[in-house]
């Protein structure tokens, strides 16, 4: 159940962020093979006026950050990182060297899948 929280500047057309918001879909789903069902993603947009990058303020970043339930490979959390800063370059524009994901592996016991039952007892 990958869920992720990308943060963008404002200033992004309707159009580039409906764009972001499938194409990290997509990105998830080839390069993790997870379900479509599974993948949850929330777009936030921070004013210019709160963002620095490399001591430049309101500089275009992207900061996507990714829960996944514990246990995939490095080959393809690799995958999924690279897959995710193409899905943010292509939709919004912006260079790949001003996006960052994280990744954090969540315990099967600390995530929460339908129905309130973990991970774990769902037998993921």
């Amino acid at each position: 159940m990958p869920i992720l929280n990308v943060q963008i500047v404002q200033g992004h057309s309707a159009q580039q962020k409906t764009a972001l918001l499938q194409a990290a879909t997509q990105a998830v789903c080839e390069s993790i093979a997870a379900p479509l069902s599974s993948v949850r993603v929330v777009l936030e947009e921070v004013d210019p006026a709160h963002v620095i990058v490399a001591g430049e303020l309101g500089k275009p970043m992207a900061l996507v950050e990714v829960a996944l339930i514990e246990g995939r490979t490095e080959a393809l959390k690799e995958a999924l990182i690279g897959a995710l800063n193409r899905a943010v370059c292509d939709s919004i524009g912006i260079s790949g060297a001003d996006v960052r994901v994280v990744l954090t592996d969540v315990p099967k016991i600390n995530m929460g899948v339908a129905n309130g039952v973990s991970a774990k007892a769902a037998g993921r």
